[in-house]
């Protein structure tokens, strides 16, 4: 998409929104059952791409992004993945240098990267807290080997937990911990020993989602071959409750429906951009960006990302330009998720009368049977 093009009516209040910064890293030791994100093992890339290519790729990328829209330093900056955690302190630490150097970082940036509890150390986390990164999400899934077995995990049960607490060390004042809860076999009492855990870790913040069977993974061919049972509707909403209780019950408490804080500085500032409507530029293979009502997103395979960006073209694959309709009814299903809730419209009463939504002020509210149901409160609010 060589004639890629951001139109001036999208830039127009670019800067005065929150913007932020996301860097895909799409490399995996090995892949996870479960998982359909954009990511490679060294296997599958074989020669076409390496850490080392992809990262003059990203370079290239974010020099040109400047370029296009102005060097606005970045409030949060968030590397995912796949595992940012393979390409090591020092490959982490140039990413975030190149961030600097092209959008630059704003005085009291957040800055996060997800990392595999397999693939840290207090050295690691050390070497990161003096780059500047501020937060750190960790992938823990659940401390129950035979849970972790059927995800196709590769870390031990307790190697999240002691990744956090060296995280803390080396310190780290945010850590998250990631759970996935409802998998094939996994018992109330495995999510309370994960959840035991979570606590046990000292963490700020955690989030929690509810195992999905995506087409074309490993677990989706168990489910159809009937070797695992698909995740059962009722246990997952009777898991949700588990969570929420447990972690309400030791000071953490919900803002958005799959994410708990210990207070209001614990929450993850680079996910609140994406829900509450700001900009973000999304560099790496298969990223997606948005800028005022534009969105944008990138080709997925690595030898293609850097091969666009070594002959100078951003390395688009696609866009969509939002109807006020269309960013309407994406603001209402984003923000409908969060703790502050939405203000109060004409259709709501219904809503409220079946308990699903609650008034505070001139706001509504999922009410806890609500968070449950939130698609649906959407579906409603929408029609």
């Amino acid at each position: 998409m060589s004639g890629f093009e951001i139109p001036a009516e999208c830039l127009t209040d670019f800067g005065q929104r929150p913007f932020g910064v996301y860097i895909h890293v799409p490399f995996c030791a090995t892949r996870c059952g479960y998982c359909d994100f954009n990511t490679y093992t060294a296997g599958e890339l074989g020669s076409s791409a390496s850490p080392q290519s992809w990262m003059e790729g990203l370079k290239r990328e974010l020099a040109l992004g400047a370029e296009m829209v102005g060097a606005v330093p970045a409030e949060t900056v968030f590397v995912g993945g796949g595992t940012p955690s393979l390409l090591g302190g020092d490959g982490l630490t140039t990413v975030l240098d190149v961030v600097r150097q092209t959008f630059g970082l704003a005085p009291d940036a957040e800055v996060t990267t997800e990392s595999n509890p397999e693939s840290t150390s207090p050295s690691f986390f050390g070497g990161l807290r003096e780059a500047g990164y501020t937060r750190i999400s960790l992938g823990m899934q659940s401390a129950a080997p035979h849970v972790l077995r059927v995800l196709d995990r590769t870390h031990t049960p307790g190697r999240a937990v002691d990744a956090a607490r060296e995280a803390r060390a080396a310190g780290f004042d945010h850590v998250n911990l990631d759970l996935i809860y409802g998998t094939p076999g996994e018992t109330d009492a495995d999510l309370d020993a994960s959840l035991d855990a979570v606590l046990d870790a000292g963490v700020d913040h955690v989030s929690a989602y509810a195992l999905i069977v995506e087409s074309g993974t490993a677990l989706a061919r168990k489910v159809r071959r009937g070797e695992l049972p698909a995740p059962d509707d009722d246990v997952l909403a009777s898991r949700y409750e588990q969570i929420d209780r447990r972690l309400a019950d030791a000071g953490l408490h919900w803002y958005e429906v799959s994410n708990w804080a210990r207070d209001e500085g614990a929450r993850c500032r680079h996910n609140l951009i994406y829900w509450q409507g700001g900009d973000w530029w999304g560099a790496g293979p298969g990223a997606h960006a948005h800028i005022g009502g534009l969105r944008w997103w990138n080709v997925k395979h690595p030898a293609r990302y850097t091969e666009t960006l070594a002959a100078g073209v951003l390395p688009v694959d696609g866009s969509e330009l939002l109807t006020p309709d269309d960013q309407a009814l994406e603001q209402l299903m984003l923000s409908v998720r969060i703790r502050d809730g939405i203000a109060d419209r004409p259709g709501a009463q219904p809503l409220v009368d079946d308990g699903l939504l609650e008034r505070k002020g001139d706001r509504l509210v999922l009410t806890d049977r609500g968070r449950l149901l939130a698609d649906a409160v959407v579906r409603d609010l929408s029609a």
